[in-house]
């Protein structure tokens, strides 16, 4: 039987993969940094050497939101060592057309991996439902920004992980979305709606290249989309704030 190892495997997506993995019977490992129920422990940051002894994929999740280059470079010198077969990376529509810092970093990670020699599959996403409460928390509750979102369950996209890692490398296969795209200012009027946002909240508008390279759409694959959980479906289900 095939082993895959997850990455990333406690948070966003990866508790769906993992949990439809396992449930179509593949030997599943969950890396984590802390032990747990059906976990094995490891840290990309020192290498996971022994993580990966007999994997034959990997579904590169992990991300600390900053700089995942380093990370990935150790990975794949390990996963290389391990003689890792296909090596599965979550990426985000847009990465080669938006300034945004962590967004160069993700395309340097998935050039990375291509030229690695590990045969792989890219799949890019839009960003997740939760992103838009994030982003409203991180501007202290008080500011939104007025862009156009087409954000996606991470249910959808660990279904399409699922298929991507139980079939043969891909390279790089086509983007996902949500099954809408959505104003900001609509968004921002559910999360009120929802108790998810208190207070007056002011749409906002930056200037620069990068906010420039939002409002013209880079980070939308556009309709119709892969994904098919709605945002309000995502709202009243309860998920995680």
């Amino acid at each position: 039987m095939t082993t895959i190892l997850v990455t990333g495997a406690t948070s966003g997506p990866g508790v769906p993969l993992v949990d439809l993995l396992r449930s179509d019977g593949r030997d599943v490992r969950a890396l984590s940094r802390t032990p747990g129920p059906g976990r094995v422990v490891g840290d990309l940051r020192s290498g996971i050497r022994d993580a990966l002894d007999g994997a034959e994929v990997v579904v590169h999740l992990a991300t600390n939101r900053r700089r995942d280059l380093p990370d990935t470079l150790r990975l794949l010198r390990d996963a290389a060592d391990a003689g890792v077969g296909h090596l599965v990376f979550l990426s985000i529509v847009g990465v080669d057309s938006i300034p945004y810092g962590y967004y160069v970093d993700k395309l340097a990670t998935e050039e990375a991996i291509s030229t690695s020699g590990i045969p792989f599959t890219i799949l890019r996403a839009t960003q997740f439902h939760s992103f838009p409460g994030e982003i409203l928390r991180m501007l202290g509750g008080r500011f939104f920004f007025d862009l156009d979102l087409q954000p996606i369950g991470v249910v959808d996209v660990a279904a399409r992980l699922a298929e991507l890692a139980t079939g043969a490398p891909a390279g790089r296969v086509a983007d996902i979305g949500g099954p809408e795209i959505l104003a900001g200012r609509d968004i921002l009027a559910r999360l009120q709606a929802a108790g998810r946002a208190r207070g007056p909240v002011l749409s906002i508008s930056l200037p620069g290249r990068t906010f420039r390279a939002f409002r013209e759409g880079h980070h939308i694959p556009g309709l119709p989309a892969s994904g098919t959980q709605t945002f309000d479906e995502w709202l009243s289900s309860g998920a995680a704030k």
